[in-house]
């Protein structure tokens, strides 16, 4: 059974081109801890406010995504999205000439609102374009551009601001922000074919008539998008705090310093995450997908409670099976919750797409754990989040 057919390559191809850009741009903040901290001489903890700031962005905006996308379609959230974010990365403009980390933060909460957009329009679309049986191999598929966006961000603008060199942070985000603009443009002028069928239609009337309250209430009782809500949130606690603070954990006693850290995140730990993910996508055209999921949420579990008893080499190499065992869940989890969205896809995606607060949350607590302890120890957090998932896969395979 073919991913995508003929008629939908194109749309295919222009929206995973989405997921590299916002890969890209939430790679970056990986690097902007470590040199904020330096640059603007804070700790850890307050360096983690990169994180909250910018997936309170993807909190708040959520919903109102959902609603754009279900009234207006698929082609004006992405459009929304690329503004969005096109107008955040200039902000550093401003945020450089002062050395205000208040303006930085704002500029990433514009950023995060944009991306939430994008996300909320492109993981369902790339979802539907196709048989829903490779639902989840298709945006396992897509995803993995995400991960090739993660992993050159690090190498580019890691390799620039830790260089030496005269440029600030303004510099790559003035590019990018120009970047994203024309591409704001170009999905303006192109036409993106709205997967729509009598449900979808549905969800339109029902909305209108009976209001949005009862479109949540619906979603609400279904107890596979309530768990897939938790496990999503769960898993954005441990990736993201991970991803956040990888040059602090490698950097803390020696292992290396922040440019070859920069550089070890890019194509050592993003790019197993990413070749991870490719796999992944092939392994569940074969395999179910409650069955990976479960296999990797357990080594998750095993990888980061190696890191967290600090045995040295060991400790190092659990960091490395948990990026490469985390690869698929997000997709994973994400198509599963959706397929039993019944007509309220769109509106269950912007839900799927509050879940980035959890790196908010799970950055936050590993800063305050690694200031009060160490980095080996903060990654008890990152633990419990993949222990989340665990409960959820076992879940979902005695179903």
């Amino acid at each position: 059974m073919k991913l995508v057919s003929k008629k939908y390559l194109l749309p295919f191809i222009l929206i995973t081109s989405l997921f590299f850009m916002w890969g890209f741009a939430r790679a970056i903040l990986d690097v902007l801890n470590k040199h904020f901290q330096e640059s603007l001489e804070i700790s850890i903890t307050q360096s983690t406010l990169i994180q909250a700031t910018t997936y309170l962005g993807y909190f708040l905006m959520a919903l109102p995504a959902g609603i754009l996308i279900t009234r207006f379609g698929y082609r004006r959230g992405v459009v929304t999205g690329l503004l969005l974010f096109g107008i955040g990365a200039l902000l550093f403009i401003p945020g450089s000439a002062m050395l205000s980390f208040p303006i930085f933060l704002v500029a990433l909460f514009v950023i995060g609102c944009g991306l939430v957009m994008l996300e909320t329009s492109a993981n369902p679309y790339a979802a539907e374009l196709g048989d829903k049986a490779t639902a989840a191999s298709r945006l396992n598929l897509a995803q993995s551009f995400n991960g090739l966006g993660c992993i050159l961000a690090p190498v580019i603008v890691g390799g620039f601001l830790f260089s030496g060199g005269s440029g600030g942070v303004e510099v790559p985000y003035t590019i990018m922000g120009v970047i994203v603009l024309v591409a704001a443009l170009v999905f303006s002028r192109v036409s993106l074919p709205e997967i729509s069928d009598s449900s979808e239609t549905e969800t339109r009337h029902s909305t209108a008539n009976t209001g949005l309250a009862a479109t949540i209430r619906d979603l609400w009782k279904r107890k596979t998008f309530r768990y897939g809500l938790l496990a999503l949130f769960c898993y954005e606690v441990a990736e993201i705090s991970i991803n956040s603070l990888f040059i602090n954990y490698a950097t803390s006693d020696g292992w290396m310093d922040k440019a070859t850290a920069s550089l070890v995140l890019s194509f050592g730990a993003l790019g197993l995450f990413m070749v991870a993910r490719v796999a992944g996508s092939a392994v569940m055209s074969r395999i179910k997908a409650e069955k990976v999921l479960l296999v990797c949420a357990l080594m998750t579990v095993a990888g980061a409670v190696a890191v967290t008893l600090d045995l040295g080499v060991i400790s190092r190499g659990g960091v490395f099976v948990c990026y490469a065992f985390e690869a698929i869940m997000f997709p994973t989890i994400f198509a599963i919750t959706i397929r039993d969205a019944g007509k309220n896809v769109k509106i269950a995606s912007s839900f799927l797409m509050m879940t980035p607060i959890g790196g908010a949350v799970g950055t936050s607590l590993m800063g305050i754990v690694a200031d009060a302890t160490s980095m080996s120890t903060a990654f008890i957090v990152p633990a419990v989040g993949y222990l989340f998932v665990l409960i959820y896969a076992l879940k979902l395979k005695t179903k």
